[in-house]
Parts: C-alpha cells; sequence; structure tokens
C-alpha cells in the first residue's frame, strides 16, 4: 500500500465538489442523467421487494442478457453460467483480474498515461507495471514494437484500454492485431478495458476478443457508467475463460460478494433497451467534442482530437 498515492484526479474532484460554480473536467462522469426507463425499472424492482443478495457471478437474467449483447455486437459467444462476472464497476473487475493472474513479481505492460487505476492495481496484486510512453506525435496509441521491446521472461500481461482514458485515443484493427500476434507468440494474457467502446466519434470499435485466437486469451472489462450514463450504479463485468472467472469469483465472493440487486435490474434494462439513449448522447459528446478542439487550436494550443 505505501508504494501506491492516492489518487490525484479523486482529489481534484473532491476539491472541486467543494466550490460553487466550476466545472470538473475530472473524472469520467457524464452529465446526463440515467435515462428515465432505467431509472424506472430500479424503482419498480424495490417496489416488488428486490433487495437481497444474487448469486456471486450476477443475477442469472442480467448474464444472460449480456451473453445475448456480447453476441449481436461482436459475434463472441460467452457461457452465461461461468464465462460472464458481474462486478462493482470494471474497476473492481480489473482489480480482480489482477489478483487472479498475477504472482508476485509478475509484469503487465501497459501505456502511459492510462487510467489512474491501472498501475496500482498491479502493484496490490504484488505486481510489477511496465509502462510504455505514448504521445500526441502517435495518436497516443501504444506501439506494437514498443510493447515487444518489453516482453521479458516475467511478463504475465498486456494492458490496454481503448477508447483511452486520459486521451480519448483509439486503436485500429491493425495495430490492436499486431498486439494479439506479440500475445499469442509470447502466450501473454491481455486484459482489455472496454468502457468506452460505445463513445466513438467517426471509427469503429475493435473489440479486443475478436481477433483470431484471442478469446480464450483476453479478459474483456466493461461496464454501464459511461455510455449508459450509470456511473453511481457500479456495474461491470468481465468475460473470460471459465478458469480466469472461476478464480475472479473466488475472490469476489470474499470481498464484494455481489453487486447490488437494485443495480443489476438496471443493468437488464440498459441491455434490453438503451441503445437509442445512447445515440442521443454520443451526438451530443461529439459536438462538444468538436467545440473544444476547434476553441483549442483556434487560441493557439495544440489539442489533440479524441476519436473516443
Amino acid at each position: 500500500v505505501k508504494q501506491i498515492p492516492p489518487s490525484g484526479i479523486r482529489r481534484f474532484f473532491d476539491l472541486l465538489a467543494s466550490i460553487e460554480g466550476v466545472i470538473s473536467l475530472g473524472v469520467g462522469e457524464p452529465d446526463f442523467a440515467t435515462p428515465w426507463h432505467i431509472r424506472e425499472a430500479a424503482i419498480f424492482s424495490l417496489e416488488k421487494g428486490y433487495t437481497m443478495y444474487t448469486s456471486n457471478l450476477g443475477m442469472l437474467e442480467l448474464r444472460q442478457e449480456l451473453s445475448r449483447y456480447l453476441k449481436d455486437n461482436y459475434n463472441l459467444a460467452y457461457d452465461p453460467d461461468s464465462e460472464l462476472l458481474i462486478t462493482v464497476g470494471v474497476s473492481e473487475a480489473l482489480d480482480l483480474a489482477m489478483r487472479a493472474i498475477l504472482n508476485p513479481g509478475d509484469e503487465v505492460i501497459m501505456p502511459d498515461p492510462c487510467y489512474v487505476s491501472y498501475s496500482p492495481c498491479v502493484v496490490l496484486a504484488g505486481g510489477i507495471p511496465i509502462m510504455v510512453p505514448t504521445n500526441q506525435e502517435n495518436n497516443f496509441e501504444i506501439s506494437p514494437a514498443d510493447i515487444e521491446a518489453r516482453v521479458t521472461s516475467k511478463t504475465k500481461a498486456i494492458l490496454i484500454g481503448y477508447p483511452a482514458n486520459p486521451t480519448g485515443a483509439v486503436m485500429t484493427r491493425d495495430k490492436l492485431s499486431q498486439i494479439a500476434e506479440i500475445a499469442r507468440r509470447h502466450q501473454l494474457l491481455v486484459i482489455s478495458d472496454e468502457i468506452y467502446a460505445k463513445l466513438v466519434y467517426g471509427v469503429e470499435h475493435t473489440c479486443f476478443a475478436t481477433l483470431p485466437g484471442m478469446k480464450e486469451s483476453t479478459i474483456l472489462l466493461g461496464g454501464f457508467s459511461k455510455a449508459y450514463a450509470m456511473t453511481g450504479w457500479r456495474i461491470g463485468y468481465a468475460a473470460a475463460n471459465r478458469e480466469v472467472i472461476a478464480s475472479m469469483t473466488k475472490i469476489h465472493q470474499y470481498t464484494m460478494l455481489c453487486a447490488s440487486i437494485m443495480g443489476q435490474v438496471a443493468a437488464i434494462e440498459a441491455l434490453k433497451s438503451g441503445e437509442d439513449s445512447i445515440a442521443e448522447m454520443v451526438e451530443e459528446y461529439n459536438r462538444r467534442r468538436l467545440v473544444i478542439v476547434e476553441g483549442l487550436n483556434d487560441i493557439g494550443l495544440s489539442c489533440f482530437e479524441p476519436r473516443g
């Protein structure tokens, strides 16, 4: 614990919360309320008395809907009984994944900059983060050659998150395929954080697990916070082979037990009927994106144009 600093972005968030008239551009927080039909589903669940524990894996109906969603969107087949785990946000899924796969001293390669929790989760699991610098000149895309150069006998996994927080960078399918080839050749796991998958502009998202030969060695992380404006509901998921999910569930059942049943019911409704709401929010995010990028460049600042 002494090896990791407190989260600077959360400190900034708490500071701004105490100041009136300030717009926080810190955490990835949609300013839309969760769509009403999703909130209504949760309210109705409370009225029906849904206030109990669920299975450690999460509600079966939610896992079935998630399995359908992944099949419909990416043509990926995950068994809802053994290959999907509902978590308390994607942050818990990331923590569980690291603790499930890492032994002390194992190395995890990841881009820099990256989401604030990546490196601490590796350290807390006894691993060693290996950072690969990215910059505006390479569109903040992690270089396959730079990954290859950092692979050692201690490397256990590659951790990527695209579309990226905080840069908004996306990766082409070709670049991701090169990373997949490295992972296959060195028998590495890939943890792919795809929480922003639906928030892309003018490009198509590539789900890493769809790349040839990568489904069994990819831990796919996703959730509802960003696309459905459900940050406070704390519902995420992991999709992986049954051995990895079993290990993650073993840790999950002793720490969190299960995600809240009300949030899980809301997530079911989101998967069933949330696509129109996503489209409306993405349209507005895109308008804002263009205004900010143009405005910053107009005043002489060099502003990377995020695609996600």
